[in-house]
């Protein structure tokens, strides 16, 4: 059976319906549709008239291969329109075995009280835990797992969150015991403004109920064949995981570098995978490579890196990181780079709008480029809440505004991830027409780097569109980014598995339209809803007439190859 489970923190009630509207979504997809049917768009962010969705992925609890990421949903505070992030963890499986199709977290407590919702096999309940207040997210994953079992899923946020901070992010454990990120747009703030400090979830082996079984293991094991074949899994995924396009996107000239001012960096290799590599392995005690995110994963491009002792500094290092508290901050070493990342996890912050923050604040004289005691003390402003740290807190938009800057590297409030827009112009079109903001994640155009010239005027609005209804698709149905060759290849696969659990007859084209146009309509019909025109469908005017070295590029489309993305 397929359930939505409601809470309402303002009388504490829990109600579990059958799922019977949502079948076919899953994912951002049902979390989409669920704050568009039920959310006054124009409402508060951080108000009770807010919702909180937590959606697994529609294929979550299955054994397919990185397919029960679970999907976090909400008015965005950061861009004040509709926003999904999706992380890693067992938390989507676990949900998706106990048959929870989404859960709905409304209302305010009006005790201020802090909360933990527990869902196990005996249902739902909330669960006061006071010592918890302010705690970081590794000391309160811990302390959860001392009260609750070491065998639990669990979402939480930090002081970042519990303080309302727009770039508040909600951290999801993994089966190794680390922490991965639902990080982008403040969703963390949402969660601390409901009460609500973690939701865990109990381990069960309970199955999903299947129309087709049979049918559905053997795409399983067929995927997963192809996975083991697949060489550039166990030659990069697995050794250098995200890390390994630093060197590219600094070859390109699109790499963040002092607050986006340049587009390379002189010393990338210091900040390059194939040196995280070899430093992982050569100083060996925690440090590793192949680390899975979630039970089941074949990719494993996760890691965790030790500082020169051995001893962990931090899981994970990827790309969005080491550009943007890497490069953006002006190091090109990356135990600076692993230590602000720590940090950063424990306060419970998006570590790509921190660093992009931190980019504008240096940029502003508050500390200076490659003084990682400055980085640092500037955070410690933000774990302690303090005036300066309230401003840093809410993001770029509103921290570059304070500060003066007339560069602001931000679309809809959010800032721009880990490349640069005037040398990978199909991005600067996803930042600026998403529903999502500069999110990378809603439609990544580095991978077609070698369709579509990244510094050309064409293609890249179609490019753009593209991608955002493909990646939301996955999304939808739990997948990771990484998993998209092989279905992208032969997308029947994913209509194969979508029809023998469901009994439906989803053709690909369905398929697409479902879970990816459908979707990015709905999200954009909240926002206009919302408030946010189309004329929030912008970069920074700076972008146009600054030339970024070394391709010495603007950001140059014209409108119409813009309009072209929306879907």
């Amino acid at each position: 059976m397929s359930v939505i489970v409601r809470v309402n923190m303002t009388d504490k009630k829990i109600s579990t319906f059958e799922n019977q509207d949502y079948r076919m979504l899953g994912g951002r997809a049902l979390s989409a549709k669920i704050l568009l049917d039920e959310v006054t768009p124009n409402c508060e962010p951080l108000g009770p008239k807010n919702k909180l969705v937590i959606a697994p992925g529609l294929l979550s609890g299955t054994p397919i291969t990185s397919g029960s990421r679970t999907s976090c949903g909400a008015k965005s505070p950061m861009t004040n329109g509709i926003k999904e992030a999706n992380c890693g963890g067992n938390i989507g499986l676990y949900l998706g075995r106990f048959g929870v199709k989404a859960v709905v977290i409304e209302g305010q407590p009006a005790d201020g009280n802090l909360y933990v919702l527990k869902i196990g096999k005996d249902g739902a309940s909330l669960v006061t835990i006071e010592d918890l207040k302010l705690l970081g997210t590794y000391e309160t994953d811990r302390r959860l797992r001392a009260k609750f079992g070491q065998d639990i899923g669990v979402l939480c946020i930090g002081p970042a969150g519990e303080n309302g901070m727009k770039m508040a992010s909600i951290a999801s454990s993994d089966p190794n015991g680390e922490l991965k990120f639902a990080a982008r747009g403040g969703l963390g703030a949402v969660m601390g403004s409901k009460g609500i400090k973690a939701v865990v979830v109990d381990r069960t082996l309970q199955q999903p109920l299947y129309h087709n079984k049979e049918q559905y293991m053997d795409m399983v094991r067929n995927i997963h064949t192809e996975f083991r074949k697949d060489p550039k899994i166990k030659n990069v995924n697995q050794k250098t995981g995200t890390a390994s396009i630093v060197k590219a996107v600094n070859a390109m000239g699109a790499l963040p570098t002092r607050n986006f001012r340049q587009g390379a960096i002189a010393g990338v290799d210091g900040l390059s995978g194939e040196t995280m590599y070899a430093t992982i392995t050569n100083r060996g005690g925690d440090g590793k490579t192949g680390v899975s995110c979630m039970d089941g994963c074949l990719i494993k491009c996760s890691n965790i890196y030790p500082d020169a002792s051995g001893k962990k500094i931090c899981s994970t290092l990827q790309y969005e990181n080491i550009a943007l508290l890497g490069s953006n901050l002006g190091f090109t070493n990356l135990d600076p780079v692993a230590k602000l990342n720590h940090e950063c996890n424990d306060i419970g912050l998006d570590t790509i709008e921190a660093g992009a923050v931190l980019g504008v604040a240096i940029d502003m004289g508050m500390a200076q480029w490659g003084d990682l005691d400055g980085c640092v003390a500037l955070l410690q402003e933000i774990r302690n809440n303090t005036l300066v740290g309230r401003i840093l807190g809410h993001g770029v938009q509103v921290a570059g505004s304070v500060l003066g800057s007339k560069r602001i590297p931000a679309a809809k409030g959010q800032s721009f991830a880990g490349y640069d827009p005037r040398a990978l112009k199909g991005n600067g079109v996803t930042y600026a027409m998403s529903p999502m903001g500069a999110d990378h994640t809603a439609g990544n155009c580095f991978g077609s780097r070698g369709e579509v010239n990244p510094l050309g005027v064409d293609k890249q609005g179609d490019l753009s569109k593209s991608l955002q209804y493909k990646m939301c698709a996955l999304d939808s149905l739990g997948f990771c980014i990484f998993a998209r060759p092989p279905l992208f290849k032969d997308p029947s696969k994913m209509t194969t598995l979508v029809n023998a659990l469901l009994g439906t007859d989803l053709s690909v084209d369905q398929l697409w339209q479902v879970l990816g146009v459908d979707a990015v309509r709905t999200e954009r019909e909240f926002n206009i809803r919302s408030g946010l025109s189309p004329a929030n469908d912008k970069l920074p005017e700076y972008l146009y007439v600054e030339p970024l070295p070394p391709t010495n590029e603007v950001f140059n489309l014209p409108e119409e190859e813009m309009l072209r993305a929306i879907v």
